[in-house]
């Protein structure tokens, strides 16, 4: 499966079960354990869960199982690894806390940096 086509299929979960604020992070040639970070905010603890589990039926529905799922019994945060995107759905709080967008977008600075000849 195309990482495109993955990709319109998480987005399409988040949608359809009305995830919030869904932003996605290109990560490639920045982490290698994945090309997307998607985050998005649930607006309770059993939103998060609900959200997570339409994320992982509808890449199941595709033939993509998940390499992990973590965080589910808290559900502040739950992590789903798709392997080539990876997952995050959050309380807002916790979203606000850990702000992954902008530790992400700062790597994403210091590695074009980096390799522009720093």
């Amino acid at each position: 499966m195309q990482l495109e086509d993955l990709r319109t299929i998480v987005i399409g979960a988040l949608e359809e079960l009305k995830a919030q604020d869904i932003k996605v992070l290109d990560v490639r040639g920045v982490a290698s354990f994945t090309d997307l970070m998607i985050v998005a905010s649930g607006t309770s603890t059993r939103h998060v869960k609900s959200v997570a589990d339409k994320v992982i039926e509808k890449a199941g529905q595709a033939g993509i199982k998940p390499l992990g799922v973590e965080g589910e019994r808290e559900a502040e945060w739950v992590l789903v690894d798709l392997n080539d995107i990876i997952v995050h759905v959050m309380l807002p709080q916790t979203r606000d806390f850990y702000n992954l967008e902008k530790l992400w977008s700062m790597h994403e600075r210091a590695s074009a940096s980096h390799t522009a000849g720093g």
